[in-house]
């Protein structure tokens, strides 16, 4: 029998400006919370609120964890696939 896979994950990928502020991330605390958001963003894409905006892009959304005080702005590729945080506020 084969085995039971969870749901697909999507790729995450990081802007030139969201992975500098990725490398000035230096708290295990802060690394920990931003790892569990983009867990949660790269399981359903979905999950995040539409930002308005220009309809002519992709459409930027918006993930916050309250708990904890984690911020990734983002946007989903045409297929799916690949999530490009753009981002982050921890």
């Amino acid at each position: 029998m084969a085995p039971q896979h969870g749901p697909r994950r999507a790729r995450i990928a990081f802007s030139g400006s969201a992975a500098k502020q990725l490398e000035n991330i230096t708290s295990e605390t802060e690394i920990h919370a931003l790892d569990r958001a983009l867990v949660v963003v790269s399981v359903d894409p979905d999950v995040g609120e539409s930002i308005p905006g220009d309809t002519a892009g992709p459409q930027l959304r918006q993930y916050t964890d309250e708990i904890e005080s984690v911020r990734v702005l983002y946007f989903v590729t045409a297929l799916r696939t690949v999530v490009v945080v753009a981002y982050i506020e921890v």
